[in-house]
């Protein structure tokens, strides 16, 4: 019960403290799944911050303006779609960074 509401708490974090929540729950957690998604939290906002960042100055080219539409709607949708899982105790990874932890 406690690492079902640790990976909600690590997944909803992605509104109020996308970096620290991660961390803090990797260091102090002896659990694997909860290391494993609070790594993969963390992965996903870096690498979303940095595509957004690239495709954000694309825009201006009007090739980046769909991808920047459609990565900035993962950037939302992902964390609730992993607290949903979460909730219902279902295994779920990260689009983009899942494979990599």
């Amino acid at each position: 019960m406690e690492t079902k509401w640790s990976k909600v708490i690590i997944h909803a974090s992605a509104f109020f403290a996308p970096w620290l929540v991660p961390i803090i729950f990797f260091l102090i957690s002896s659990d694997e799944e909860v290391k494993s998604i609070s790594v993969q939290a963390l992965l996903f906002q870096i690498v979303m911050i940095v595509l957004l960042t690239i495709l954000g100055i694309l825009s201006f080219l009007i090739i980046g303006i769909p991808f920047f539409i459609i990565f900035g709607i993962m950037y939302f949708i992902a964390p609730i779609i992993g607290i949903v899982k979460a909730l219902s105790d279902e295994s779920w990874r990260y689009p983009i960074v899942g494979r990599w932890v």
